[in-house]
């Protein structure tokens, strides 16, 4: 759980999103302000086309704000030309993406350790990250499988031990446990916190109250614009039972 004077690792501040111009121009963010730290565990909640996915997309750096800045461990991602930007992600961001975005021609293993691996980490080191992650989503016995001789929900937990391999300081989720049964989302879920609880800043985009109550903080967002936050009032006792 977040620690008051904790570092902060993510901000946004006065982050707006525009996508087109003139009359055809689509606010998909307005004024945004928002800090995750180190150990918390976010949570961001609104209708569809709220913003929730563009908001992740800043924070991550897969795209630019038309104004504000977006800040991670105090680095500014408009300073950073393409190549910083890359390895800042493969080194301090994990991201879940809706689609997964995995490499149909790797393994699971090979997935997991490719961006440890193209940022240098010898292969036999990676491997075992790789396959550690793995064992943490569920999944250590598919660690040669390839992509089509998984299901969707597999996939989904090979995309998200890729989002935690290795030390990344800040993963970004968005909806991680769409393709997954209660059973395992629960255990997605577990994952997500015991990696809040071990230092890393969490965010995830959902639209489940269930999940939400393993966050420290729920952010309210509409029409682009955060309208509302509170504290997750989660019971340990409960959220760590077996789901039924």
């Amino acid at each position: 759980m977040s620690v008051q004077g904790a570092q902060q690792v993510l901000e946004l501040a006065k982050v707006s999103r525009t996508f087109g111009q003139g009359a055809t121009a689509v606010a998909a963010l307005r004024d945004v302000d928002l800090t995750v730290n180190a150990g918390e565990f976010v949570a961001v909640m609104g209708p569809s086309g709220s913003g929730k996915s563009s908001l992740l997309a800043l924070a991550g750096g897969l795209d630019r704000p038309t104004s504000g800045g977006v800040f991670v461990e105090s680095t500014p991602l408009a300073g950073l030309g393409l190549n910083a930007l890359a390895r800042l992600r493969r080194r301090a961001v994990g991201y879940v993406f809706q689609d997964f975005n995995l490499v149909p021609t790797l393994s699971a293993a090979e997935n997991v350790s490719l961006p440890l691996e193209l940022d240098g980490v010898p292969a036999r080191k990676a491997h075992r990250q790789a396959a550690d992650a793995l064992r943490q989503v569920g999944i250590p016995e598919l660690a040669h499988r390839f992509m089509d001789e998984m299901s969707g929900g597999q996939q989904q937990r090979v995309a998200i031990a890729r989002a935690i391999v290795g030390n990344r300081r800040l993963i970004l989720a968005d909806e991680p446990t769409g393709a997954l049964d209660s059973t395992t989302g629960h255990g997605v879920m577990e994952v997500l916190r015991t990696r809040a609880d071990a230092g890393a800043a969490v965010m995830l985009v959902t639209h489940e109250a269930r999940h939400a109550a393993w966050a420290d903080r729920v952010v309210f967002i509409r029409d682009g614009r955060i309208v509302d936050e509170a504290t997750a009032m989660h019971d340990p006792a409960v959220l760590l039972a077996p789901a039924g």
